[in-house]
């Protein structure tokens, strides 16, 4: 059986040797990268199965980087690593594709765990099999190209508000807790402290929803959201 192989790209040695050394515990193989750019040659180089990335990097800072993996269609899950913490801190690293978010200093168990989860889960984007489509009324998303259109109109999303629309579309006029989308979306360590899920409704709202009629997406008082044509008592 093939040994999972991790990228580290962090820029202090003693944290990268940290973490370097916990991985191999676990029987993972390793690669240390000290700034972004080293960090994309690696992985331009050989294949990895998850890699973790520092936000403040030289050359390449964590952010750019994971977008530029994204952009290049680059599948393997990425956890950020960073001291800072903000909600808005933590959005541009989803919006830049990451798939989970550790603010130093963090307990290193609770980094081994979210490695497992996320290797686990593999991808993170849904993709029902056999079916290169998704639709729901005039929505659509063609899940080769990752075009979204409403009634013709092409939209543009980020990878976390894509995601968050094709596991909705996926379960269309069902009423999703925002425990089920945390787990299924973000991954089951995602923080449902936050208002994470509800900003995510709102971007997706304005860009799928605002300009067209009849609205989509709606929320269910206590319940959750759903994505299906209005009826009564929708919000």
């Amino acid at each position: 059986m093939e040994q999972t192989h991790i990228l580290v790209v962090e820029d202090d040695r003693r944290v990268s040797e940290l973490i370097c050394r916990a991985l191999r515990e676990q029987g993972w193989l390793t690669t240390a990268a000290f700034d972004g750019e080293q960090g994309l040659q690696y992985i331009e180089m050989q294949p990895f199965d998850l890699a973790i990335l520092d936000i403040i990097l030289p050359k390449i800072d964590g952010v750019s980087l994971c977008k530029q993996l994204r952009q290049q269609q680059y599948h393997l899950p990425v956890i950020m690593l960073t001291a800072l913490g903000t909600t808005d801190d933590k959005l541009e690293g989803f919006d830049a594709g990451a798939d989970d978010y550790l603010v130093k200093p963090f307990d290193i168990l609770e980094l081994l765990a979210r490695i497992r989860a996320l290797l686990k889960r593999g991808k993170p984007m849904p993709t029902p099999q056999n079916n290169d489509a998704l639709a729901y009324a005039d929505l659509s998303v063609d899940l080769r190209s990752k075009q979204v259109s409403r009634a013709g109109k092409n939209i543009d999303l980020t990878p976390k508000e894509f995601a968050l629309l094709c596991y909705m579309l996926e379960h269309a006029e069902r009423v999703l807790p925002r425990s089920e989308i945390a787990q299924e979306v973000w991954g089951v360590n995602f923080d449902t402290g936050t208002n994470f899920i509800d900003v995510y409704i709102n971007y997706l709202r304005k860009k799928i929803d605002r300009h067209f009629e009849p609205k989509l997406i709606h929320t269910k008082t206590g319940m959750g959201f759903v994505l299906r044509i209005n009826q009564p008592n929708d919000v």
